[in-house]
């Protein structure tokens, strides 16, 4: 009976054995995969980046082209205000001239 328990204590000791190994096998094995998710995630979070640029690109070009569309517009606003003042102050010349020269209309 001595030698049946000897033989059972061995074997629970070669399961421990093989549980602790497998037990280290499974650490590693988590480590290595967080290790390559982060990696992964690391290389994706680098190449949104790239991935933007293009577009950022483009909006910048159309915010130019916008900007120099408004300033455009702006400048021949301003030109046609101008000459409307310009031609409005000459008829409100004309008009004081006419009154001051004639009186009686």
């Amino acid at each position: 009976m001595e030698d049946h328990l000897k033989r059972l204590l061995e074997a629970e000791a070669r399961a421990q054995s093989l549980i602790d190994e497998a037990s280290a096998e499974r650490e590693r094995m988590l480590d290595e995969a967080l290790a390559n998710a982060r990696e992964t995630e690391a290389r994706f979070a680098t190449g949104l980046d790239a991935l933007r640029e293009p577009y950022l690109k483009e909006a910048q070009s159309r915010a130019a082209l916008a900007t120099a569309e408004l300033a455009r517009k702006y400048d021949e606003r301003q030109r046609n205000l101008r000459e409307m003042a310009a031609r409005h102050e000459q008829e409100a010349v004309d008009a004081a001239l006419n009154l001051l020269l004639d009186p009686a209309s």
